[in-house]
């Protein structure tokens, strides 16, 4: 039997960041996935405050080079590679000089978010796709962390609908305790009908705040998790609404075995839009 294939695009894993809900599960599931006998690979940024030397990352050439368009802006897509030895997985990670070298994650010493937080997303939703294209490695399921990858089940629906590598791939997406305050930027939907949002697309998002840009995921995507014990009601309701394949939350005891057999249903369901 041909093992399935699980993609993890995550916004943030230890060790390269400081421990937190996300983090940490994004380093322990898809090392647990992996031991149940799944394929996986697993995406994160390259944020400027990752020590590259520390960590041995180092570029891999046949995957860099490409240039990605972002409001008629090129931006040259880099891949850097690290493993972390006890888990026996690799990292991949999504690099660009624009984006990701400043030493902070998504907002400066004064806790002010970045201005660019939507050009980042977008950049980083596309890297991954483009990357696991290059790499020719089709996916069954891909798994979603954090709001920095919410558009990725637009992107998978749209962008890469009739894309062979993504013609059949499922998308799940997480949902945490862990917001932005303001909103990403006056010109996202704009951009986003660039690269195949319809007009339909950009009136779930509206104003694109935290509660629109979840609302968007959980729209495109064919599973719901909740990944934080507490999440906002309105989320709450919005998913309850969708009809969507929802898992809870889950103990930090059992969840890698639940979500396994979660992705498992997902991918065997007819659920497809």
């Amino acid at each position: 039997m041909v093992a399935k294939r699980v993609l993890f695009i995550a916004q943030e894993i230890t060790p390269y960041l400081p421990e937190s809900e996300i983090s940490m599960i994004c380093r322990d599931l898809p090392q647990g996935i992996q031991e149940r006998g799944k394929e996986i690979r697993t995406f994160m940024p390259k944020y400027g405050c990752i020590n590259e030397r520390r960590n041995q990352l180092h570029e891999v050439i046949r995957l860099s080079g490409m240039n990605l368009i972002i409001d008629d802006t090129d931006h040259p897509l880099i891949i850097k590679v690290a493993s972390i030895q006890s888990a026996r997985m690799q990292v991949y990670f999504i690099d660009n000089e624009d984006f990701f070298h400043r030493k902070a994650t998504m907002h400066d010493e004064n806790g002010n978010e970045f201005e660019d937080n939507d050009d980042r997303s977008i950049f980083y939703v596309r890297g991954v796709f483009e990357t696991i294209k290059k790499l020719r490695w089709i996916p069954d399921i891909i798994h979603c962390h954090g709001w920095l990858t919410a558009l990725a089940p637009l992107y998978l629906k749209r962008m890469y609908t009739d894309d062979p590598c993504f013609s059949r791939t499922k998308i799940i997406y997480s949902i945490y305790d862990h917001s932005f305050k303001s909103t990403l930027g006056s010109q996202l939907s704009k951009k986003l009908k660039q690269d195949g949002a319809t007009d339909r697309d950009l009136k779930i998002i509206g104003i694109p705040d935290y509660l629109s840009l979840t609302k968007l995921a959980v729209h495109f995507s064919d599973g719901i998790i909740q990944g934080s014990l507490n999440i906002d009601p309105k989320t709450m309701e919005h998913i309850e609404k969708s009809k969507k394949h929802f898992l809870g939350h889950q103990s930090s005891g059992n969840y890698i075995d639940t979500y396994n057999e979660f992705y498992d249903m997902v991918i065997d369901s007819k659920q497809k839009k």
